[in-house]
């Protein structure tokens, strides 16, 4: 057996503990800015659609949540 290891596995390997933390930190980012993203594009949409502000309406909708969901996310 080439892949018989007599250690526990978590000396088995080094990690870069430090690129976890920060892969992990991008990722929390991400999912929390793409979220804020798609919830505000929802509610345009929705505004555009159903509401009757039309194209522009929901654009600029659009811009004034991205721009309060930025200054509240930061």
């Amino acid at each position: 057996m080439d892949n018989h290891h007599s250690g526990p596995v978590e000396t088995g390997a080094s990690m870069d503990y430090a690129e976890h933390e920060k892969t992990y930190n991008m990722f929390l980012a991400g999912a929390k800015w793409g979220t804020m993203i798609i919830v505000v594009l929802m509610i345009a949409m929705a505004a555009g659609f159903f509401g009757g502000v039309g194209f522009i309406g929901s654009f600029i909708l659009f811009i004034i949540l991205t721009v309060a969901g930025a200054f509240l996310l930061r």
